[in-house]
Formats: structure tokens, sequence, C-alpha cells
């Protein structure tokens, strides 16, 4: 095991009970006119689930390569609802997954444990779920961290990715945008099953994102400062493997200074892109489009 890995994956922490398989149990399936869509049920602790969304382009013929996708919940990363057609405008711009598997992948996102760790009469879309999930989790897992939990979710979504036989594992990748993004990064950094990263806006440094919240890293934070952990460190166990970074609010030319400091690479290496839109949180198309070029680069 690479020593600064363990050293990460050390911190990440680890629940006080053994965790489940990664089986899916098939809930329902949605034909569209771009592609086909499949809801499962997957266990992600004991007595909890996440549902775990997979599209796929119509007409596959042979193994596709395939596109991991962490966010709030699924139908967020395709713009829709696919039971109902109805829109949801908040995520307008950033549905990666609609935008993926319209370029040929399959592409895959699964429910985060703010909607999956404890029953809730809350919204959806109520943040305050975050702080009671991050609670309740510290409460039963003290040596687990937030961010921790969302890797080992995001590793059962790439588990039931990889395990499906339309889907080519020599080419797999990860993409996510704020969330997702931290959720990519941590995932696609630890995971030798990934083979690309795509990042936006999610804040690479310490002081550039809400890491600090408890459903992340908490009060952990600054044990890691302490100790000269940065995410410079994190991408340099995972060198060379290919990064790419795009910035707008949170993540800026800091952003793409740090993530240059990554060892295992050379300088100016190609495996390493820095798209700086600077237009705010959300990234314009033409931005996300040159994400999913480097995404081609490496798995087509």
């Amino acid at each position: 095991m690479n020593p600064i890995r363990q050293k990460w994956l050390d911190a990440l922490g680890t629940p006080s009970c053994a965790m489940p398989n990664s089986a899916l149990t098939w809930l329902t399936g949605f034909s569209h006119a771009e592609f086909d869509a499949e809801l499962y049920r997957q266990e992600n602790g004991a007595g909890t689930h996440q549902r775990v969304m997979m599209v796929f382009p119509k007409k596959l013929t042979k193994a596709a390569p395939a596109v991991v996708v962490p966010f709030y919940f699924p139908e967020a990363m395709l713009g829709f609802e696919p039971a109902t057609g109805e829109m949801l405008p908040s995520y307008e711009g950033v549905e990666m997954m609609l935008h993926l598997v319209r370029r040929g992948y399959v592409a895959a996102c699964a429910d985060a444990y703010h909607l999956t760790y404890i029953e809730s009469n809350k919204e959806r879309r109520d943040f305050s779920r975050w702080q009671d999930a991050a609670d309740a989790l510290r409460h039963d897992h003290p040596h687990w961290s937030g961010i921790g939990k969302l890797v080992q979710d995001t590793t059962l979504l790439l588990d039931a990715v990889a395990e499906d036989a339309r889907v080519d594992a020599t080419r797999i990748g990860i993409a996510g945008h704020s969330l997702g993004g931290k959720m990519a990064f941590y995932t696609g950094c630890l995971d030798d099953r990934i083979r690309v990263i795509l990042a936006s806006d999610f804040g690479i440094g310490w002081e550039q994102s809400n890491w600090r919240d408890d459903w992340y890293w908490g009060k952990d934070v600054e044990h890691l400062i302490d100790s000269g952990m940065d995410h410079a460190e994190l991408l340099s166990s995972a060198a060379p493997k290919p990064f790419c970074l795009i910035a707008g609010k949170y993540d800026n030319e800091t952003s793409g200074e740090m993530m240059r400091r990554a060892k295992g690479y050379a300088p100016d290496d190609a495996r390493l892109k820095f798209v700086n839109h600077a237009t705010g949180h959300r990234p314009p198309m033409w931005a996300l489009e040159e994400g999913y070029d480097f995404l081609d680069r490496w798995l087509k």
C-alpha cells in the first residue's frame, strides 16, 4: 500500500461495524428518447440503503466506458425526474450524467448520505438534513468521518458500475461538481479502478470550501493541517492519474498552483488540466465540455 494513501485512509477513519457488499436490488426502469435508465436499491450500512441510477446509451452493442457521477441524488444529475418528466431547474447546466450519456458513456449516480442515513420528514433540499445525518453518523461511528462515509458510498456505487457486464471495467472515470467534486476527487485518488478524475469547483484548499462542516471533516481539519496534509499530497498518492480541475468560485488560480504541486507529474504534464472560467460556482457549458473532452482522451 502506498504510504501516503494509507495515511489518508487512516484519517478518513472506519465504521464501527462491518459494511455490506455491493449487491443491487432492481427497483424500476425508464426509457427515454436519448437513453435507458435503471434504478436500483443498494445497501450502504446497517439497515440503510442508497438508490443507484445507471443510464445507458441506446442500442449498446459492446461494453462501453463509464463515468461515476456522485452528487446529492441521481435525478439532479439528469436535470429531471425520469418517472414523470418534471424538470429540476435548480440543477440546470450541471446535469453531468445526462451530458455524459449523450457522449456514449454509461453513467451512474447514487443518493448521498444526508438522504439515506436517518429517516426524516424534511424536504429533500432542506440543507439541515446534512447536519442531522452528520450528527447521527458521528454518534454511531465516532472513529469515522463524514467524508469517509461519502467515499464509502461512492465506492459502493463504483462497485455496481464495475460489475455490470455492459461496462468496460478497464475504462471507468469519475466526475462531480461541488459536493460531487469532493466525492469524485477523494474516491478517484483512492481507488485504482478509476482511470481519470474530473472535479468542478469543490474547493481544493482547506480554506477554499466548507471542509470543516461536520458532514465532511469537521474539526479533524485542524489535525490534518497540523500534520502537513493537503490535497496536493492526496493527489500525489494517485499520480500520474489524469486529473482535470474546473475552477470558478471556490477554486481559483491558487487551486491550479496546488494541483501542480502534486508529486509524480512532470512539468506541464498533459495528465493535469486546469480550466478556470471565473464566472461563479456553476460552470458554463464550454468549461464542462473541456472537462468532458479530457475524459474522452483517457477513456476512449
